[in-house]
């Protein structure tokens, strides 16, 4: 049973907590009660771990092949010394599938929606014909959409008939890729083989150290500007936290640059732990600035008449 636990990586649960920012989000905007919101909260972090061990599970299969030819993910169960059979692993995943749906229905009909678009992106990520894993910028893209689902399942967790605002989703699905983007690009540098990393990610082939510099400089950029908008647009004070944002993305790039960098593998992250502090506080200040009142920073949206 060990190599079809493994493969579920219940330690990856935590990246579900990208659905808190959704949830908070709806508790300020909609003034519910964080009691209220607690328990519904609860309910939608179990049932999306779930659905999230459902796509892990498919991955690491569909992939064995692939992560023959990588350096450290051939020590994976499913690429051998486990005997995992095909037939067990399926019926994992449509247990874990039916245990997410299951205590989806308790909530919102919105939650359930998202949630089975998360199901179906898993399988476009992973499954022929679609595999948009395997093509190039499409592979970010289409992974870090789940990043903009989770906000959507934190929100509508809590709350139905409405949804979060259009930049708000627009900087959550930039920062993902600019997440997923400099993974690529730290896995690509520990490979340190063109040809190998071709072997073990199809989209790889295409892919340069410099390509993928760049176009996590793009998404950066992308959500730093819809980020802003949303800043500006609901709360000025937000705006003072814009630098700290700004220095967080750059100080990730600095992490990806790093010879066998967590970034490969955001669990190990807590390493990081000046980093992790950090983030602790920038998360802080945007409490602090929610509840603080600067009146002459209206002057910075005030439209000057020539």
């Amino acid at each position: 049973m060990l190599g079809y636990l493994k493969i579920a990586r219940f330690d990856h649960w935590f990246k579900n907590v990208f659905m808190l920012p959704g949830a908070a989000l709806a508790v300020i905007l909609t003034d519910i009660p964080v009691t209220r919101a607690l328990g519904p909260m609860m309910i939608g972090i179990l049932s999306v771990c779930f659905i999230a061990s459902a796509n892990y599970v498919i991955n690491e299969w569909l992939d064995a092949d692939f992560d023959r030819h990588h350096p450290v993910k051939k020590k994976r169960p499913s690429v051998g010394g486990y005997n995992i059979k095909a037939r067990y692993v399926y019926c994992e995943y449509v247990i874990f599938i039916f245990l997410g749906l299951g205590l989806g229905f308790l909530l919102t009909i919105e939650f359930l929606i998202f949630l089975l678009a998360l199901v179906i992106m898993g399988l476009i990520y992973n499954v022929r014909p679609f595999r948009s894993k395997d093509k190039i910028y499409l592979d970010v893209l289409s992974e870090s959409i789940n990043n903009p689902l989770r906000f959507l399942l934190g929100w509508s967790a809590i709350v139905s008939g409405s949804l979060p605002p259009s930049s708000s989703l627009l900087a959550y699905w930039m920062g993902g890729a600019f997440l997923m983007s400099v993974k690529r690009y730290a896995e690509y540098r520990f490979i340190d083989d063109p040809e190998r990393a071709a072997l073990y990610r199809k989209s790889f082939k295409s892919y340069t150290e410099e390509k993928l510099l760049i176009s996590s400089f793009f998404y950066g950029l992308s959500s730093a500007f819809f980020l802003g908008i949303f800043l500006i647009k609901y709360r000025i004070e937000f705006l003072l936290s814009f630098p700290l944002f700004a220095l967080l993305f750059a100080w990730y790039l600095a992490i990806g640059q790093k010879p066998h960098s967590p970034t490969q593998n955001p669990e190990k992250l807590y390493k990081e732990k000046k980093f992790i502090v950090y983030i602790l506080f920038l998360c802080a200040v945007v409490m602090v600035l929610f509840f603080v009142d600067i009146p002459w920073l209206d002057i910075l949206v005030q439209r000057v008449q020539y």
